[in-house]
């Protein structure tokens, strides 16, 4: 059996030997970083998954994902005392798979890292990182999403809303959080181009898959990755 590796990143040096001490008493490999400037130097190295404090000198861990997002494909887990929902929204709109609160169980640590490293749906194939949903899959690698082995005609923006709906399914994103993820908030463009990507989504996908809808409205909060039956 292939052995997993880790990467653990937290200021706090006494987490990062619990959590090392104990994921490797399930035989994972475990790196430590107590420095947020040293990981992008470590993420060279191929991690099957990364956990990430929030409140870190230097670069904290929000940021830090937004920098290395788009470098890793693996799972990122926030490990953090921050317990506000906003807090948790704001971590998994900037790329974050999952969010654990301080103080945590081990076992619930655990169980939540075996939950992303087995996860069906992200499959690596022939070097190509794949995340799939119904009739859905986008290559992350090449930035590409196929409908029914049909490629999308996608904008960038595009792409990047239903990258960011599809890696946090059944999580509800305000128009403002989506803008502020994939526009920018110092971006001069308008609110209502949310509205106008997903629609023209929508459109895309239903070119080829008129069976299912993908994207669900939820009025006055906003949207969320929902797979249903589009014919009733």
């Amino acid at each position: 059996m292939i052995r997993k590796s880790i990467l653990v990143v937290d200021d706090n040096w006494d987490i990062c030997l619990t959590i090392k001490q104990y994921l490797e008493n399930y035989n994972y490999i475990v790196t430590t970083i107590n420095d947020s400037t040293k990981v992008l130097e470590a993420i060279k190295d191929d991690f099957d998954l990364i956990m990430l404090d929030i409140m870190m000198e230097n670069i904290d861990g929000i940021n830090l994902c937004s920098i290395i997002r788009d470098k890793v494909s693996c799972p990122i887990l926030f490990v953090s005392a921050k317990t506000l929902e906003e807090d948790k929204i704001e971590a998994l709109s900037v790329g974050g798979d999952d969010y654990i609160c301080k103080p945590f169980s081990l076992r619930e640590l655990k169980a939540r890292v075996e939950s992303h490293l087995r996860r069906e749906e992200r499959i690596r194939n022939n070097n190509k990182y794949l995340l799939s949903s119904k009739n859905i899959v986008i290559d992350i690698s090449a930035n590409e999403v196929y409908c029914l082995g049909k490629r999308l005609q996608l904008t960038k923006k595009e792409y990047k809303i239903i990258k960011l709906l599809m890696l946090n399914k059944n999580m509800v994103f305000s128009k403002e959080k989506i803008f502020d993820s994939v526009w920018g908030i110092d971006s001069e463009s308008y609110l209502d181009t949310v509205t106008e990507s997903i629609k023209n989504i929508r459109k895309k996908i239903k070119k080829f898959d008129c069976e299912n809808s993908y994207i669900t409205t939820l009025y006055g909060l906003g949207y969320k990755w929902e797979v249903k039956n589009a014919k009733k």
